[in-house]
């Protein structure tokens, strides 16, 4: 599922390819976009803001969201694709590598001094270099909706997704249903940034240390398995800050207490 960590991830090895180098294909297979072309332009850099992705190119930024589904893929030039053509969204080639966007959820094409537009809504990113824990921590006490929910809103904090905000309350005893005003924000916030900065250097994103399947998560897709840490079976519902925005909750009953 990407994340944050996911999205830095992808940005590095986008930056890689592309940084430094003109632009030999560029399109955008969405209507707003589709007669765009940034060929001969330079491309300045990839970085990712929470879970959106700013390629920099000339005095243009192509902003891209992975969503559910997404990924950016790097090929050699002429490299066989490994998924179908039909789920491109946006191709952008330079000398040495052809870059590919399959299910792209958000492609936007916007000059780089309204990036703002974009992304300015967003809280602190714990993987950026302005991240700000203090002011995450206080969007958070601010919010007097359920933990779960005020966790997963991007302007509170970028980055934390399903399975960040799961296994995060879990590891601090928090019940998801909560109200967020009444946690120790500075110590979520401390755990959140220190894990997802673990996690974004390693192959398999993990909870408990463990990397085996089936044992890095303590609670997120274990519904009626034990807890990992007292073996009481997992909870399973869901929760959103209205019924169309709904998101799967994994919790333990005992490690988490509601009050």
């Amino acid at each position: 599922m990407p994340e944050g960590d996911s999205v830095h991830r992808a940005a590095r090895r986008l930056h890689v390819a592309l940084a430094g180098r003109a632009v030999t294909r560029f399109d955008l297979r969405v209507p707003k976009a589709a007669t765009a072309d940034l060929r001969g332009e330079t491309v300045h850099g990839v970085v990712a803001r929470g879970k959106h992705l700013l390629h920099r190119i000339g005095e243009h930024t192509l902003h891209t969201h992975l969503r559910m589904e997404g990924e950016w893929h790097v090929y050699p030039p002429g490299g066989r694709w490994r998924r179908p053509a039909y789920q491109a969204r946006a191709i952008v080639c330079a000398d040495g590598a052809d870059t590919v966007g399959f299910e792209l959820g958000i492609v936007e094409l916007l000059r780089t001094r309204d990036e703002d537009s974009a992304v300015g809504h967003l809280g602190p990113d714990p993987l950026g270099p302005d991240w700000d824990p203090d002011e995450a921590a206080r969007r958070l006490s601010l919010d007097t909706r359920a933990a779960h929910v005020a966790l997963l809103d991007q302007r509170n904090v970028a980055g934390f997704g399903t399975e960040y905000v799961n296994e995060l309350l879990f590891l601090r005893g928090i019940a998801p249903t909560r109200r967020m005003a009444d946690v120790d924000t500075a110590a979520l916030v401390d755990l959140g940034a220190r894990t997802i900065r673990r996690n974004v250097d390693q192959p398999q994103r993990s909870f408990t240390g463990d990397a085996r399947p089936g044992r890095r998560m303590w609670v997120y897709g274990r519904e009626r398995r034990p807890c990992l840490r007292c073996g009481s079976p997992v909870r399973k519902s869901a929760m959103g800050p209205d019924p169309t925005r709904e998101r799967l909750v994994y919790w333990c009953p005992v490690c988490q207490p509601a009050e």
